[in-house]
């Protein structure tokens, strides 16, 4: 067990394809590290410590930037596929044979691609939070992901209140205490990500989610085991999404947590822990 914690563990950095990758490593060494893939815009500070630390304490956690993120070189992609093969690298780079992958939002899309590119490095997969290629409402931003992106908000980091949590009042309270642990890291934070960044995820998310024909077809290729995990009225990524993933994918279970939005993993953040850490700990097959 390494000392380390989400507020603590230091930027390292690793060089593939060209690119300096920033990541931090922490949690129990030893067994499968799961590695840990952000959503639009976000840095390796955006997720939630409960939830690291929660499972660093059975597994080695590793966080990273993609390609043109934060703290790491070169330029976002335009396609979840490129970013997908960055993160394959940045993994080999680590001199890593094998992994499990946790995807949220966008990431989740990245975490699909990733699975189904890369069979033998990636033993199971969670997905939270996010959609299959031609996803319903993904062809662009939900009308309520646009209202919520493009609004005002007297503190900056309120907008997040809106995007992951519902607007109970449970839910909002949850939000709150949420809020709180996501600064808690004040040394070596990481800078948030620049102008450039949302334009090029924009367009990536807009190829991902474009009407195709057959779009489900490809997910019968992610053959590890995975589990989909969302809130019951995700209204980022709606929330049938999930059980189309579920539908298709061979061998996938699914959980959705009552009266929360996109950010159900840090609304019910140690249950979420608990059901990851079970599904990862389970004998592979």
């Amino acid at each position: 067990m390494t000392s380390h914690t989400h507020q603590t563990a230091p930027t390292q950095y690793v060089s593939a394809k060209g690119i300096q990758f920033a990541y931090r490593r922490f949690g129990k060494a030893g067994g499968v590290p799961l590695v840990f893939n952000i959503h639009f815009t976000g840095t390796m500070d955006h997720w939630d410590p409960l939830v690291t630390d929660g499972l660093a304490k059975d597994r080695e956690v590793i966080l990273f930037n993609n390609a043109g993120i934060s703290s790491t070189s070169g330029e976002v992609p335009t396609s979840i596929e490129e970013m997908a093969a960055n993160a394959a690298a940045f993994i080999k780079a680590l001199g890593l044979s094998q992994v499990d992958v946790l995807g949220f939002s966008m990431g989740g899309l990245i975490a699909q691609e990733l699975a189904i590119t890369e069979p033998t490095l990636v033993r199971r997969v969670v997905l939270v939070g996010t959609g299959p290629r031609s996803g319903e409402g993904m062809s662009s931003l939900t009308p309520e992901a646009q209202q919520i992106f493009g609004a005002t908000y007297k503190h900056p980091d309120d907008l997040w209140l809106d995007v992951f949590f519902t607007p109970s009042e449970k839910s909002q309270a949850a939000g709150r205490e949420f809020l709180k642990r996501f600064r808690l890291r004040t040394e070596g934070r990481d800078p948030e990500a620049n102008e450039k960044v949302a334009g090029a995820q924009l367009e990536a998310l807009g190829k991902w989610g474009a009407p195709r024909d057959q779009p489900y077809e490809y997910l019968k290729a992610l053959r590890q085991p995975t589990l989909v995990v969302n809130g019951q009225t995700d209204v980022i990524i709606y929330s049938v999404n999930s059980f189309i993933l579920q539908q298709n994918i061979p061998d996938a279970h699914l959980i959705l947590y009552p009266d929360s939005n996109h950010g159900s993993l840090y609304q019910y953040a140690e249950m979420f822990v608990q059901d990851v850490s079970r599904f990862l700990s389970q004998a592979h097959g």
